[in-house]
């Protein structure tokens, strides 16, 4: 992962001393800095119900000057009786749903603009409610940076931890933990560092080292737009919206070209494009192409857009290809850079997000769909996150809102990148064919092999291998000096199969 404009160390240095959240800059290349100036940085504000999401994306709406003046006759008239401050609900900005207005909760994903003098932001604000779990997941798909919201009175729960892994999972690694409610707690410095802290141990079992945590109040926009120094002088970090000025975009692309044929267009005999929108990397024409699964090569001979001929196409670019020759490509083909190709296989692991009361069944056969290819897929849950121990324990089958690993088999060679390396090209949705709807999302994590395995079992590894390289390593003097260390198993060929099949990567 590329560096980020801001950062705070998850170390257990700073776990021990969470009174400021110190900001430590990182140099940033020239892409990222163009990237930061040019493109809107893409947010989500997630944690369970009440902490105050909606209301906190209101008063940055508010204290920046997104909200015209008609919406604010507007909001301060559907606000009734205002609060002790005599301000409006700012929740009203986002809650735009009558069930939300009547619930006083958000149910769908509502996203809003707005900017500073430095930079634009495009903010999504998620439901906290465990039933909608699946759109905070949308939500998280296309954010660059989280913010996870907590209350400063109920500290880290459930849906919590449950929203910081699923951000984690969809790739998010820059978060801001906003400790809302700070008020209510009567500014309470030590309440501040216990849950920094706790939240920090969770960061660092998922692997996230980018945290900035923030006392505030978003009612009283302590902390948010303005600095809260005057009821918070221990607390000398940034405000909400200086870390958002800071952060990156993330660029998150670093295979080469993938375009996934969307359309074939064929206006004339003498015209025939490829049509899709860039996934990743970038082409120009005379760079060469594989095009699969079918292997076949050949070079860029013209990119066309609706109105002119281009010298080039890069990641997010809706284009035309026109190939020097005549090949067999149709929707779902995939035309790649000749060097750094995606993997191919009938075999991948996954992490997934199981979205509907259904859950994921072992050995049910769904429908499978990345970008514009769609397979069949049988789906085999091998583990679920427990997200009170944040351990992953053995699973046969996922509940709705359940985080799992699962092994996908195929009956056709699928083509994926790893989602670490391009989000595009290594998420997916699984469709149930009974009902139509979609049950999971999730990401590709690795391509299994059926030659070998491994499997980490705590302290143990576990290593299948092919009988003649098995033999091999049994005779060498390394392993003799530490044989009594090794369980050693020799199985059959069908029954190494049938082992290889549950082993894990």
């Amino acid at each position: 992962m590329s560096s980020t404009g801001f950062a705070q160390s998850a170390s257990s240095d700073a776990a021990s001393n969470a009174t400021t959240a110190e900001i430590t800059a990182f140099p940033a290349s020239d892409a990222q800095r163009h990237l930061r100036d040019t493109r809107p940085l893409r947010l989500i504000t997630c944690g369970s119900v009440d902490d105050g999401k909606s209301t906190l994306i209101g008063r940055l709406l508010w204290d920046t000057k997104a909200v015209k003046e008609d919406q604010a006759v507007t909001l301060r008239r559907d606000s009734g009786q205002q609060n002790d401050l005599g301000l409006p609900d700012f929740a009203l900005l986002l809650d735009g749903l009558q069930a939300e207005r009547e619930q006083g909760i958000t149910i769908d994903v509502a996203y809003r603009y707005f900017s500073t003098d430095k930079r634009s932001f495009i903010v999504a604000d998620t439901p906290g409610h465990e039933q909608y779990t699946r759109n905070m997941a949308t939500g998280a798909s296309t954010a660059d940076l989280a913010v996870l919201l907590v209350d400063a009175r109920a500290g880290l729960l459930e849906q919590t931890r449950r929203h910081a892994t699923i951000a984690t999972l969809m790739g998010i690694r820059q978060f801001v933990l906003a400790i809302n409610k700070i008020d209510l707690v009567g500014y309470d410095q030590a309440r501040f560092d216990a849950i920094a802290r706790e939240f920090r141990e969770l960061a660092v079992s998922l692997g996230v080292r980018q945290i900035t945590a923030i006392p505030m109040s978003a009612l009283k926009g302590e902390n948010v737009v303005l600095d809260g120094r005057a009821s918070m002088p221990w607390y000398e970090g940034p405000t909400l919206v200086e870390v958002l000025e800071q952060a990156t975009v993330r660029s998150g692309q670093t295979v080469g070209f993938r375009l996934p044929v969307q359309r074939v267009s064929r206006p004339g005999e003498s015209f025939r494009g490829y049509q899709g929108t860039v996934a990743g990397g970038s082409v120009k024409p005379g760079d060469s192409v594989v095009i699969l699964p079918s292997g076949m090569v050949a070079n860029v001979a013209k990119i066309v857009t609706f109105d002119l001929v281009r010298n080039a196409a890069v990641s997010g670019d809706a284009v035309t290809l026109v190939l020097d020759r005549q090949v067999d490509i149709s929707r779902g083909d995939m035309i790649v850079s000749l060097e750094g190709q995606p993997q191919m296989g009938l075999h991948f692991d996954a992490q997934l997000v199981a979205l509907q009361a259904e859950g994921i069944q072992p050995n049910k056969r769904y429908w499978l769909k990345s970008g514009t290819r769609r397979q069949r897929v049988t789906v085999q849950p091998v583990q679920k996150l427990d997200l009170q121990s944040g351990k992953w324990v053995a699973a046969e089958a996922l509940a709705m809102n359940a985080i799992g690993k699962v092994h996908l088999a195929f009956d056709e060679q699928a083509i994926f990148d790893a989602y670490e390396a391009n989000r595009a090209t290594g998420a997916f949705i699984l469709i149930d064919p009974d009902t139509n709807n979609t049950v999971a999302g999730g990401m590709i994590t690795a391509k299994r092999s059926s030659l070998g395995g491994l499997h980490q079992e705590d302290a143990r590894v576990i290593l299948s291998l092919p009988a003649d390289l098995a033999e091999e390593i049994l005779a060498s003097a390394a392993f003799a000096a530490r044989r009594e260390e090794v369980d050693i198993r020799r199985v059959t060929a069908a029954k190494a199969a049938a082992l290889l099949g549950d082993l894990d990567g």
